[in-house]
């Protein structure tokens, strides 16, 4: 699911194998049990990275799963908000190192991030709703605002369903810096993260004034709303989102 490796007071959170990290109750909660240990084991000034093995950062929801049942969109919507509000509310800067495709709720995992790295040569960010005839939850726009300030960069995202590449997502301002594989990647990232760490600042204090500037987004993670089909109420298939890309 994901491993957690601590080298002085750089957490590195990966997502492991090469699957595509589709986003279910299992993955989520392996996800957030090790940001508990990232809590607990936290001495002084520190910081966190995620990042994925194989082709995917993460490719969304797992619709498979969450599809068989129709109580399961919610339960998963209501574990994903919860991962969100971890992420917001960890007293560290967190930067996510995204090697692979970041799609939908990928996508916002990505953002729930401080600092978002990317790879230059493969992968993009992708919210994939209005492809495969989903309604995006308002909670994911209300994220999106606050870390992408063109409504130009909204409506390619969110409208177009753009699938952007790091050089792209750069301009947009929603990515950080793009970097021409993997490896170096996650080299930036730690190189970020101890920058951040040599700063000293207090973690409560920097968690506190992150709480503060996402508060719009911490209010919405409060409803219980799941992403949901569109008028025609048909099930969108979930092998187009994966031919895609």
């Amino acid at each position: 699911m994901c491993t957690l490796e601590k080298r002085g007071n750089i957490f590195i959170l990966t997502l492991t194998g090469n699957d595509e990290h589709r986003l279910n109750p299992t993955l989520i909660d392996s996800i957030r049990a090790a940001l508990q240990r990232v809590r607990s084991q936290a001495n002084g000034p520190s910081a966190l990275i995620t990042t994925a093995q194989g082709k995917f950062f993460s490719n969304g929801y797992d619709l498979a799963w969450a599809l068989s049942d129709k109580s399961r969109l919610k339960f998963m919507s209501s574990k994903l908000r919860s991962l969100v509000s971890d992420l917001i509310t960890l007293p560290m800067p967190t930067i996510a190192a995204v090697t692979g495709h970041a799609s939908a709720a990928g996508f916002v995992l990505a953002l729930s991030h401080d600092y978002i790295l990317m790879r230059k040569n493969r992968g993009f960010l992708y919210m994939s709703e209005l492809d495969i005839g989903y309604k995006v939850p308002a909670w994911f726009m209300v994220l999106l605002k606050c870390k992408a300030g063109s409504p130009a960069a909204w409506r390619e995202v969110v409208l177009k369903a753009a699938k952007l590449r790091a050089d792209v997502a750069v301009e947009m301002g929603i990515v950080d810096s793009a970097h021409d594989n993997p490896a170096e990647t996650v080299v930036a990232a730690v190189k970020l993260g101890e920058d951040l760490v040599l700063r000293k600042w207090d973690g409560h204090v920097y968690g506190e004034n992150r709480k503060t500037m996402l508060a719009d987004v911490l209010a919405k993670l409060g409803f219980d709303e799941t992403v949901e089909v569109g008028d025609n109420e048909t099930p969108p298939s979930t092998t187009k989102h994966v031919s895609r890309l």
